[in-house]
């Protein structure tokens, strides 16, 4: 089924000779149906390696999913093949600090012009109302209903995902969810990426290694190169996109909430291993992230509860705040390695 619904097919394949990241298969079908026993393997995953693989192809909502990325790959691909100069009337210093457009790595082509790695951030509260939106190219405003649609999905999966979690932290139903209305401001949105094919640099794979600053993220992907750090051997292995399923990881603010019972692991995003190093990688991710105001800290109840209490860590502050100093740079994430071991910081 996976076939007829994604272009998978259509790129060099995988590299099966890799490593690759041990990510359990979770079922959106199961989950919306309640099934207990999927439930639990979601919670494990969320505790465990904190990436999956999200099943999207028993379920109406997850269709939809596949069929809406699928079309957005089509329109990244038309935003990124824009000239430089129509671009960059969007970039991010222009229209806010976070959202908008980004160049991460420029370098000469061999047709003489410039090739770039470059990103495109579109925010949930415009493409739901909830704003004013911010200038955009027009390929955007022509695909406005079809990121809507993409961006309520999204959030309608992650709300199952949070419920969920709710349960099995033993928590009231709507400690996670009232932090997280789609009604109300927030980082959510909308992510398109892109990246030339290029040598592979370990000095430059580490200086984009990360956790997500928020609760949840989707990503779609047709090619490798994503990677994730093991966590018990701090070994770098490679994710394998697979048709029909997006990669589901959590993001920082979940262990801050759960003081650190849920995993936000590391990862990155690297040159794909031959067949798959010589064409562009493009990629589109939902980010997730706590309403605006919301205090990032310890909630109460539940199997939280029963966690040890952590030190001081240098202050508590608003989702809103976080985002802000994370994507400046000025805050690491909630892990860290020293000497080969991961620290919670």
């Amino acid at each position: 089924m996976a076939d007829l619904l994604t272009s998978h097919h259509l790129y060099p394949p995988f590299n099966d000779a890799v490593e690759t990241a041990p990510l359990v298969s979770i079922s959106l079908a199961k989950l919306e149906g309640g099934d207990v026993e999927e439930s639990k393997a979601f919670f494990q995953a969320a505790k465990d390696l904190g990436f999956f693989y999200l099943d999207l192809q028993d379920s109406a909502l997850g269709r939809h999913l596949i069929r809406d990325a699928e079309a957005l790959l089509k329109v990244e691909q038309e935003f990124f093949s824009l000239p430089s100069e129509e671009k960059d009337r969007f970039a991010r210093e222009k229209l806010d600090p976070f959202f908008g457009y980004r160049v991460f790595n420029e370098q000469p082509a061999a047709d003489g012009g410039l090739q770039r790695d470059e990103n495109y951030n579109l925010r949930k509260d415009d493409l739901v109302g909830n704003c004013t939106p911010l200038p955009c190219p027009d390929v955007i405003k022509e695909n406005w209903k079809l990121l809507e649609d993409f961006t309520r999905r999204n959030r309608a999966a992650i709300d199952l995902m949070i419920a969920h979690l709710e349960r099995n932290l033993h928590l009231p139903v709507g400690t996670l969810a009232n932090l997280h209305r789609i009604g109300e401001r927030s980082g959510d949105h909308v992510r398109f990426n892109k990246k030339f094919p290029d040598t592979y640099s370990e000095e430059g794979a580490k200086k984009g290694e990360h956790t997500d600053f928020g609760t949840l993220t989707i990503l779609f992907n047709w090619l490798g190169g994503l990677q994730i750090r093991l966590p018990d051997t701090a070994k770098w292995v490679f994710v394998k996109p697979v048709p029909g399923s997006a990669v589901v990881n959590l993001g920082d603010a979940l262990v801050k909430f759960t003081a650190g019972l849920l995993r936000s692991n590391i990862h990155r995003v690297v040159t794909p291993r031959p067949p798959q190093d010589g064409v562009n990688r493009y990629s589109l991710v939902f980010f997730s992230r706590p309403e605006d105001s919301v205090i990032l800290r310890r909630l109460m109840g539940g199997l939280i509860d029963a966690q040890p209490k952590a030190e001081a860590d240098g202050g508590e502050m608003t989702s809103e705040e976080w985002i802000l100093r994370r994507s400046l740079g000025d805050l690491k994430g909630v892990y860290t390695y020293k000497n080969g071991l991961e620290l919670r910081v």
